[in-house]
């Protein structure tokens, strides 16, 4: 399913791909690093910085973009996406922005055109809350944070 969604690029993308799928199967558009090609971004291990990607979208009201770290920066780097995933909701038009952070041990450089995080357009459900005085049982009940142990049953 194809979702028709507005792009505009920013001057300081200039020359930047769009986002854009790197396989047939892919979730995710690459999303790259719109910095001065002089001026690399170094991330110190713990450190995290704000990511520019020099584009604009604007998502039908249906829908948000989540933002996700890319798999091979996690585990060559320990560089992620601080809050994955990040969301940008349907009424935002400000640029997208990505927070790193680096949790290796080393500094990593980004540079003009690195591709630092992915992007998934997915659709939401807006729920509509009925108050109730007591909810259905469920075999796990209220148990949570590792409640339902390690190893599969």
């Amino acid at each position: 399913m194809s979702v028709v969604t507005a792009i505009k690029r920013l001057a300081h993308a200039e020359g930047l791909p769009l986002p854009a799928y790197q396989s047939e199967g892919a979730a995710g558009l690459d999303l790259c690093a719109a910095i001065e090609p002089d001026q690399p971004i170094v991330i110190l291990p713990g450190e995290r910085m704000l990511v520019p990607t020099g584009f604009a979208i604007a998502l039908p009201s249906s829908h948000e973009a989540q933002i996700r770290p890319r798999s091979g920066l996690a585990l060559k780097s320990g560089v992620t996406v601080l809050n994955s995933p990040g969301t940008i909701d349907s009424d935002y038009r400000g640029e997208i922005r990505i927070i790193l952070i680096n949790h290796g041990g080393e500094a990593f450089t980004v540079r003009r055109g690195d591709r630092v995080a992915q992007m998934v357009i997915a659709a939401v459900s807006r729920a509509v809350f009925t108050e109730v005085d007591d909810l259905d049982e469920t075999r796990r009940g209220a148990g949570g944070f590792g409640s339902s142990g390690m190893t599969s049953r």
